[in-house]
Formats: C-alpha cells, structure tokens, sequence
C-alpha cells in the first residue's frame, strides 16, 4: 500500500453523513493527484477547488506542495478536512505544509500556476469556476479538472474551452477520466445570473451562483411548496432551511411584510445567492441567509415555522441521509405548537419520522411530490 493509499483508507466523511454505501474519496481523486505532477514535480502553491473531505488538499501536500488555498462549496466539506486533517496530523502524512480555506473569489485564484478540480455535475457551477480561474490566475496556470465518467459530458470540454484556449481529456482509469485546461482567455465575470418569475401574482427575481441548487430556475419542489404560501401558519419568525438560493424566505417576505426570516444553507453559493436574491427583491432587511450545518446556532424551540425543500442525494448518490439530518433538526428548533412545512418525493419515506416530530397532516400530493404540514407537540 502506498502512502496515498493508507491516506485516503483513512479518510472519514464525518461530520457530513457516514453510511458504509459512501465514501470520502473515489478513483477521480488519485488520478487528479497523478495528472498534476506526471510530468513536472508539485508546486510549492496548489489551488484546490470542490475537494469533498479532503483526499485533495492532504494528497496535495503529501505530494510536496507547501501551501494550499482550498475552496469548498459545503461547509460540512469544510470541517470534514479539517478534522481528517486534525486526526491524521500533516507530519503523520509525511507532509509539512498547510492550507487555507477560501470563497470563490479573486483571492482564491490570483497567480495560481496549478489548480486541482473534481468536477461539479452542474454545468454552471464549471461555468463560474472556469471564468474565474481564467480571468486571475497566472498565465501559466494549468488546471486538472477530473470526474467519474458516468458523470462526465462533451459539454464539460465545450464549455471549458470558452474560457482556455487549450482543452484535452486523458484516458479513462478505474472510470474517472481528468481534462486539462491551459492558456486562459482572460474572459471576466459573468456570475451571479438573474430571471425574474411570477409568483402568486408578484415578480419575483432569482440571482444565483453557479452551484446553487436550480440555478435562476425554481425548482419543480419549490413551485408546489409555493402554492401553499397562504396556507402557513402566520409567525412572526420563519426559517428557510436548506434555501438554496432563498426563493421561499424571500415569497414569505413579499407576501408577509411583518416577517424575518432566516434562511440557511451549507452552501456558500446558496448563501451568497439567497443575500444577492433579497436584496434583489427588496427583502433583504428582513431575510437573513446564514451558511450553516442544518439549524446550528439556532435555540431549541425556538421556530414558529420552517419551510423545508430537501435534497434527495449527497453529493452523485441517491441518498435520504442528509434529509432525515435536516427533518430531525428542524424538530428540534420548532417551538410547542410551531409547523414544519415540507415538500418531498413521493415515494421517499419521511412521514414516520415526521410523525415523530408531532401530527402530520398530508396537505396536497401527487405522483411527484408530497407536501406535509407537521405541528410539534
């Protein structure tokens, strides 16, 4: 076994969800790792973009780079390295360098000679990515940008090739495939992206980030937990939690002039866009978005009402984990007699833990989605 390998066989997800069905690594990690120093030896500085729990920034400086800027979109991501990071101990790995988390911004990027990227899955995600690399780093800088096949397009090389001059893909191994990127056209900024909708009769504007969940869209879950705006109960304090980019804090505003509502997200792109979206709508004093691992911070008992849209998956995998984790928490901020409000997939199997939380009364469904009203007892 090499020393990468017993590095990444120690790896831990933790705190984000741990189940034997998930890993903190997979085959597009080392093989990011191997494209970057096969023909020339690791810089002192490396830029580490959507490492999910760390197999990047430790490899890196196992690897010989002595600083690393890192940015990752999850702050469950981000605490995830930093206890690997903590337990392992970057002496034990045989390294003697260090890393610094970052937001995607100039200052992650500027005069970057190498970038390592495990691909996002979203389109728009790459998009912002790749104008931004493009647009501050070095002249020189290459980025290895690799992904599982199964999850990888032509569209990815399209769309890299507007902002490098230089895109080509390697050989696929163990299926994950890296494309490289060189010679940046220096394109600028286009992200954030805005459209405005129509909601109950109201304009309302989306700005989104490239990673936000549904981009300028509003999702199909959304709209149907949309249709029942009126129906919820009217307290003064709301929370949208897991808001992505705040389409359900910012309708509560419009139409409840009294309310402030918190919104939160582990997402730094659907923080940033829930700020840009309030703001955007003339909200943004009564909507304030917090980065957050479920409701932390936030008192026991405390919420009148949550709102809840949650993600099916983590990360590429089919997964109820990080939903149940959200479903529980927002049982415990709800105060005696406060209401969860939560839209889901039909065929999931949430109304027991629900039920758990207090009466649960089905307000709509359909072969899709099925919104729950649940008050706590």
């Amino acid at each position: 076994m090499t020393e990468r390998d017993d590095l990444f066989a120690r790896l831990r997800r933790r705190p984000d969800v741990e189940d034997p069905t998930l890993q903190a690594h997979d085959a597009s990690d080392a093989l990011i790792l191997d494209e970057a120093v096969k023909q020339r030896r690791m810089p002192a500085e490396v830029v580490v973009i959507g490492d999910r729990h760390g197999a990047l920034t430790l490899g890196a400086l196992q690897a010989g780079a002595e600083r690393v800027r890192v940015h990752q979109d999850s702050i469950v991501g981000e605490r995830a390295l930093d206890a690997n990071a903590a337990e392992l101990g970057t002496a034990e790995l045989g390294a003697t360098g260090t890393y610094a988390h970052h937001g995607l911004d100039a200052s992650l990027v500027e005069e970057a000679t190498l970038v390592l990227l495990q691909l996002p899955r979203a389109l728009d995600a790459l998009d912002e990515i790749a104008e931004l690399i493009a647009t501050h780093a070095a002249d020189d800088v290459r980025v290895v940008a690799g992904g599982r096949v199964k999850h990888m397009t032509m569209s990815m090389n399209a769309l890299l090739g507007r902002s490098f001059r230089s895109v080509h893909a390697t050989l696929g191994w163990r299926k994950s495939r890296v494309l490289h990127a060189e010679d940046p056209r220096r394109p600028g900024l286009s992200w954030p992206r805005n459209r405005t909708h129509q909601i109950a009769g109201r304009p309302l504007t989306v700005v989104a980030h490239g990673e936000a969940f549904a981009g300028t869209s509003i999702d199909i879950g959304a709209q149907t937990l949309l249709q029942h705006l009126d129906q919820m109960p009217d307290a003064s304090h709301a929370i949208d939690l897991a808001c992505g980019t705040g389409v359900l804090a910012v309708a509560l505003a419009q139409a409840r002039p009294h309310v402030q509502v918190l919104a939160t997200d582990a997402s730094a792109a659907a923080v940033a866009s829930t700020v840009a979206t309030a703001d955007a709508n003339g909200v943004g004093d009564r909507v304030e978005a917090r980065q957050a691992d479920g409701l932390e911070g936030v008192p026991d008992g405390s919420a009148g009402l949550i709102m809840l849209n949650p993600p099916f998956h983590i990360g590429a995998a089919v997964h109820t984990g990080a939903a149940e984790r959200l479903i529980a928490d927002a049982g415990r901020a709800l105060e005696r007699g406060g209401e969860l409000w939560c839209v889901w997939n039909s065929h999931l199997g949430y109304r027991q833990q629900l039920d758990a939380i207090g009466e649960t009364r089905q307000v709509s469904r359909n072969a899709k989605f099925t919104v729950t009203a649940t008050r706590r007892r």
